[in-house]
């Protein structure tokens, strides 16, 4: 496996978790059960958290994060085209969701449960990791807001969503 493959394949497995947490969610529990101004309330939140998820990516983009995280694991850094890729890859995935969600597909469900889990692994692990470094880290700007917004999301889906 080359050098590039292990940091990508490491440094990712803490989304790939909440990946999985996403996929049990989506399956345990049942599709889009809620009033039509339920599922408005989840489809603005959900679109915020899009937004500041962006707004996240712009931070951690313009600070390096791609070159500063990865060595935190012992990893060699990940090249600018990886990481920007799979940012857009998943922002356009969330976008899209929304009009999934609004047509009440159970699929739409399963990217925007990843958003909300990794947007409160986002505010959570950057301050985290800019006590380990000892100063600012990449990301940590919008790392509390991003977080806050995943709680909320999180909560909203819980609520559309019966167990």
């Amino acid at each position: 496996m080359s050098e590039e493959l292990r940091s990508i394949l490491v440094g990712t497995a803490g989304l790939s978790v909440a990946g999985v947490i996403a996929l049990f969610l989506t399956l345990s529990r049942s599709g889009v059960e809620a009033s039509e101004a339920e599922l408005r309330a989840a489809g603005r939140l959900s679109a915020i958290a899009v937004l500041f998820q962006a707004a996240h990516f712009a931070e951690e983009l313009a600070t390096g994060f791609h070159l500063r995280f990865p060595p935190l694991l012992g990893l060699s850094p990940w090249s600018l085209g990886f990481f920007v890729t799979f940012n857009l890859f998943w922002l356009v995935v969330w976008s899209l969701s929304l009009w999934g969600l609004k047509a009440r597909w159970r699929a739409a469900l399963f990217p925007l449960w990843f958003l909300g889990l990794g947007c409160v692994v986002n505010g959570l692990a950057h301050p985290a990791f800019s006590l380990r470094t000892g100063g600012y880290f990449p990301g940590l700007f919008t790392s509390p807001l991003v977080g806050l917004v995943g709680i909320f999301l999180l909560q909203r889906l819980s609520v559309i969503t019966a167990s």
